[in-house]
């Protein structure tokens, strides 16, 4: 089978490799479509780690870090339960990065973490795995009543950042503002429920009458771009982005009911309740995958990430 594998930082290799086996509590799947995680994709290939005191070491295992996977069931491997060969499927969690990736033409997955999915187009399904992560903020959100009936901000319009566009609306908020320095993504974010988009310059400052946030989430992990939340909403900002710098949470904090939250823990239920918003439409994942690419083109996809003329790529192994 076709596999993309780093031998080193900026060379990933498309290489044919044996088709492995499942063994307990696996399955192996038929990639029929995977999209890219930008921040993954974009770090790998410089040699960076994604989390601050991370490590990397290369080699990279095939496959990674491939992990928005959608595609069929062709073997299970011993005791595994409620799937059937042939039943279509969608990894809902990450494999991990001890274990091979899915950049593939069929890669080995753990039972626990796929979930079926519809027969649809890949680009509609493969990205559940992300719809999950951002569903575990939603989650926090909903726990202290913070999203229905609220002015709800967005800031970041990556594709965390289109589909909190999405699940803010969904999730009954009465006003969803997004807000993104780049115009081809404010637009998108208007086409997916946005209310209002705005460049953060054109966003008044102060959260005082109609133009301050009741809530917001943060999609960018930027401090400047976090404080800048904090000084415009009244309940709570969550940080969803991966933070890598100290956030100022000042004495104009102190004395009002306000509240900075950080991230959950990753979770079947989030899962479940992501999937339901996509089956239902209430989430379109489709518009995030602005690029469809054979998998031989991986290094291009990636360079299409790394100058933001891509939101997303959804790589075809089976193409090319």
């Amino acid at each position: 089978m076709k596999v993309i594998q780093y031998d080193a930082p900026g060379n990933p290799v498309c290489r044919d490799i044996p088709t492995p086996e499942p063994t307990e509590g696996e399955i192996l799947v038929k990639i029929l479509g995977v999209t890219t995680c930008p921040h993954w994709d974009i770090h790998i290939m410089a040699g960076e780690p994604m989390f601050p005191g991370g490590n990397l070491t290369y080699p990279r295992l095939p496959g990674q870090p491939g992990h928005e996977a959608t595609g069929e069931i062709v073997a299970l491997g011993p005791k595994v339960e409620g799937l059937e060969i042939g039943m279509r499927i969608s990894a809902w969690h990450d494999q991990g990065q001890n274990r091979p990736g899915c950049y593939g033409q069929y890669a080995i997955m753990l039972a626990e973490y796929v979930l079926p999915v519809p027969d649809w187009a890949p680009e509609r399904v493969a990205s559940l795995e992300l719809a999950m992560c951002v569903q575990v903020s939603f989650d926090r959100f909903l726990a202290i009543d913070a999203i229905k009936g609220k002015r709800f901000g967005v800031s970041g319009l990556g594709p965390a950042g289109l589909i909190a566009v999405q699940m803010a609306r969904a999730h009954g908020a009465a006003k969803v503002i997004a807000i993104d320095p780049i115009d081809e993504r404010r637009e998108l974010a208007a086409m997916m429920g946005a209310d209002t988009v705005l460049s953060p310059d054109d966003f008044p400052q102060g959260r005082f009458g109609d133009t301050a946030l009741d809530t917001a989430i943060d999609c960018t992990g930027l401090k400047v771009a976090i404080e800048f939340l904090m000084a415009r909403t009244l309940q709570a900002v969550s940080i969803f982005g991966v933070l890598r710098e100290d956030i100022v949470f000042g004495p104009q904090n102190r004395s009002r009911d306000f509240m900075l939250m950080g991230y959950g823990t990753h979770n079947l239920g989030a899962a479940e309740r992501a999937l339901d918003l996509i089956v239902k439409g209430d989430v379109n994942l489709s518009p995030l995958a602005t690029h469809t690419l054979p998998m031989t083109e991986y290094k291009q996809g990636v360079e299409l990430l790394k100058n933001q003329e891509a939101i997303k790529v959804c790589f075809d192994p089976w193409g090319g």
